[in-house]
């Protein structure tokens, strides 16, 4: 019967099979650990998205990180992200937040302006004071890009203003409105960001008011009730957006060349009868002095989120032109206006 003959070890074998004996010892060169990642999408640029946590935070950042990798910051949590989105829960004006965008230095910022954030804490100087702090981190990282997200509302609605407003129309949405007056500020240091620092390319996007599943914003929260308050005796037209109109409106802003102000609308509108009509909610005719005073009071009572300082939305009309952004970022809306009302 033959016998296995037994090999001693070797040197060279005892120091791949077994550790080596103290942290001084010399080891091999180690072997290039094999990215499991495509080339392509190691190179992909970094966005950093603020108020990441929002609804429509949550929605754009499930969008971007298809293509980009993507940063949130936001006080608010983000359970359900992506696994490759990172989320930071912090708040922009501290110094935690400032060190993690100096460290991660992202191509691109994508900043959510205060039209589209519901909490009632975020108003006033707050809000000022992180903006503010945003564009000094923007020049000092040398973003390539800044996509602000503001408001068509801005402009106000008015029984004298002009049917389509354009971009260079008058921002009157915060003669009566404090919100409005906060998002004004808002958009107008990010103006003056603009021409102080041509090197990032600047883009504002002033979309109508967006609607979708994924949204508890105050629109989309009422297109969804059996009933609803409008005002006797008028019936304004009313343009809306999907989230996902928006969502590919943002991408195309991210194209280089892009910078500028753009209004953005779903492409068509109705009165606000037909849209309540379609989505089969029950119009409730109030006087407009009652109709204030009751918004008010369930406001007051914490029995609604509504506004009353919106109730002029359910008045006059505020209607706005989109060609520039169709001209110039190639945008065109997927969804009509039907399809965005079915899809809530």
């Amino acid at each position: 019967m033959a016998t296995r003959k037994t090999v001693p070890a070797t040197a060279a074998t005892a120091t791949t099979l077994s550790p080596p004996t103290s942290v001084g010892a010399k080891v091999g060169k180690a072997l290039p650990v094999r990215e499991r990642r495509s080339p392509d999408r190691l190179a992909r640029p970094c966005v950093l998205v603020t108020g990441a946590g929002s609804d429509l935070g949550r929605v754009l950042c499930r969008t971007l990180h298809r293509d980009f990798d993507v940063i949130g910051i936001d006080t608010r949590a983000f359970p359900d992200r992506p696994k490759d989105v990172e989320h930071h829960e912090v708040d922009l004006r501290r110094k935690a937040a400032q060190t993690i965008i100096k460290k991660k230095r992202p191509d691109f910022v994508v900043h959510l302006g205060p039209m589209h954030d519901d909490r009632r804490q975020s108003r006033g100087a707050a809000l000022l004071e992180a903006t503010a702090t945003l564009l000094s981190l923007v020049e000092a990282v040398g973003a390539k890009k800044l996509v602000v997200l503001s408001s068509a509302s801005l402009y106000g609605p008015s029984p004298t203003s002009a049917a389509f407003l354009t971009e260079d129309a008058p921002l009157l949405g915060g003669q009566h409105h404090a919100r409005m007056a906060d998002g004004i500020a808002v958009d107008m240091m990010v103006q003056s960001f603009f021409w102080k620092s041509p090197s990032t390319e600047t883009v504002i996007l002033r979309p109508v008011h967006i609607i979708g599943p994924h949204l508890q914003n105050q629109i989309s929260r009422a297109l969804r009730q059996e009933r609803m308050p409008t005002m006797l005796g008028f019936d304004p037209m009313v343009q809306l957006i999907h989230e996902d109109d928006l969502t590919a409106a943002v991408v195309l802003a991210l194209k280089p060349g892009v910078r500028g102000v753009f209004n953005l609308t779903g492409g068509t509108q109705a009165p606000l009868s037909r849209i309540l009509e379609v989505r089969h909610i029950g119009a409730v005719p109030i006087p407009g002095p009652l109709l204030g005073a009751a918004a008010a009071r369930l406001r007051a009572l914490r029995l609604a989120r509504f506004d009353p300082a919106d109730v002029v939305h359910l008045k006059y009309a505020c209607l706005v032109d989109d060609s520039r952004a169709r001209e110039a970022m190639g945008f065109v809306p997927r969804r009509t206006l039907m399809q965005a009302l079915q899809d809530m």
